[in-house]
């Protein structure tokens, strides 16, 4: 562990549609874990959930989990885009399809704002496939001055489903 450093509560979504993403979902979340900076605390269930951006192309699976780390969040971050290339992700199209997505979404009550890194993260607020999720994780924690469950009773959330696949806890 980082001696210079207390460890930080961060919030992380994950998501994707190309390939087994919940197999891809568990690896991140065993990766993490796996760390020894990082102990993942709780993950929620995992959701069906439209395409947002460039809507056509398949459905998204996506989860939020809750990671308790000493590492600085320029580091968190880059520990996560190691797990998206380690399975597959590639940055061609934005909002395009991808095998693996993971947004670090909120790094204790810092507010970030560099070249590389924007926390909390900037339109969780606006997008269901985050906050549904998210509300499985941490619905009373403040986020930009809202608790979560705030930010859920003003989306729409129709076209969301509980997918059947799970994910868990590493022991």
């Amino acid at each position: 562990m980082n001696l210079n450093h207390v460890e930080e509560s961060a919030l992380i979504g994950l998501g994707g549609n190309v390939g087994d993403v919940c197999a891809s979902m568990q690896f991140a979340i065993d990766t993490l874990h796996s760390n020894a900076q990082c102990r993942v605390t709780r993950i929620s269930k995992v959701y069906k959930t439209p395409p947002w951006g460039v809507t056509d192309q398949d459905w998204f699976f996506n989860a939020c989990a809750e990671v308790k780390t000493s590492l600085m969040p320029e580091a968190l971050l880059d520990e996560l885009l190691s797990i998206e290339r380690l399975r597959g992700r590639v940055r061609d199209m934005r909002w395009g399809p991808r095998t693996l997505d993971l947004d670090l979404l909120v790094y204790g009550n810092s507010s970030i704002e560099t070249e590389r890194l924007t926390v909390p993260h900037p339109r969780m607020a606006e997008r269901s496939f985050v906050i549904v999720p998210l509300m499985d994780v941490a619905p009373d924690r403040v986020v930009a001055g809202r608790k979560v469950a705030d930010y859920a009773g003003k989306l729409d959330t129709s076209d969301i489903e509980i997918a059947s696949e799970e994910l868990t806890l590493p022991i």
